[in-house]
């Protein structure tokens, strides 16, 4: 298997083989993820189209690229050398995901011919969101872990389950595979890093950087929920109020008389 040849840029994938997936063909769940039973036919759904897939690798490709640039900012600021060094690592392995989604989007882009419609695949499949907003200079090492530890368990459970539902595609599904083994190891190396800086407070720093995940998650909902809404309304606007306008209009043309009209005296004052 050539790398070029399939798209699957970096290292290459030639010597990794696909995990089994004979349970998720039958249902798609696993042991231990109720949501991703729920959500399987979804993901199947998003995942189904080259083109939609297409898009999404690139899109990952771009979180990807964008969070290694901010772990190379915070280990300039960190003053602690052990964790210098594993930021500096492990944005390397941004940067090389980056590439790997890169290079299988395109090829996937040039091989589609269907044209995947965008919506739901944006907030149902959302791959890794990067660092959503936050400030390097003002982040604490603790603080900064938790949310990294969060973000890299989250990337790895989806990743997880898009490798299951991409039967028909052995490459992507390979890629996705390929990149979950970084994502766990990522996890644990947070979660360990966090208990080492801030062994006291973890958990509370921990539930801290969830309630913050959650805000921004409820505040993602919110903005897709309010363009539905107003999608709708608008909608009913359209289909309820203008006709009887339309209506109206129709009935008065008919009783004005064709040609012109002589306006009596004084009525143009």
């Amino acid at each position: 298997m050539e790398a070029g040849k399939n798209g699957l840029g970096a290292r290459g994938l030639q010597g990794d083989p696909p995990r089994d997936t004979a349970r998720s063909k039958r249902n798609g769940a696993f042991s231990g993820d109720f949501f991703g039973a729920i959500l399987w036919p979804i993901h199947r759904f998003v995942w189904g189209d080259p083109q939609r897939r297409a898009r999404k690798l690139l899109e990952f490709a771009e979180v990807e690229a964008s969070g290694g640039r901010d772990l190379v900012r915070a280990a300039e600021l960190t003053e602690d050398p052990v964790l210098r060094a594993r930021y500096l690592t492990h944005a390397r392995d941004e940067a090389r995901h980056a590439d790997m989604f890169q290079a299988r989007g395109r090829a996937l882009r040039k091989d589609a011919t269907s044209g995947g419609k965008e919506g739901i695949a944006d907030w149902m499949a959302p791959g890794e969101r990067g660092m959503e907003g936050l400030d390097m200079g003002r982040e604490k090492d603790a603080d900064l872990l938790a949310f990294l530890h969060l973000s890299e368990s989250a990337a790895a459970r989806d990743f997880a389950r898009y490798a299951r539902v991409i039967d028909k595609d052995p490459a992507t599904r390979i890629l996705f595979q390929r990149i979950l083994s970084d994502e766990d190891g990522h996890k644990h190396y947070t979660r360990r890093e966090l208990h080492r800086v801030a062994p006291r407070r973890a958990g509370r720093i921990l539930w801290r950087a969830r309630l913050r995940r959650l805000w921004k998650a409820y505040l993602r909902f919110a903005t897709a929920l309010a363009g539905i809404i107003a999608g709708v309304v608008l909608t009913l606007q359209y289909f309820l109020l203008l006709p009887p306008f339309a209506w109206m209009a129709k009935r008065n043309a008919k009783r004005e008389r064709p040609g012109w009209v002589i306006i009596g005296k004084g009525r143009d004052r």
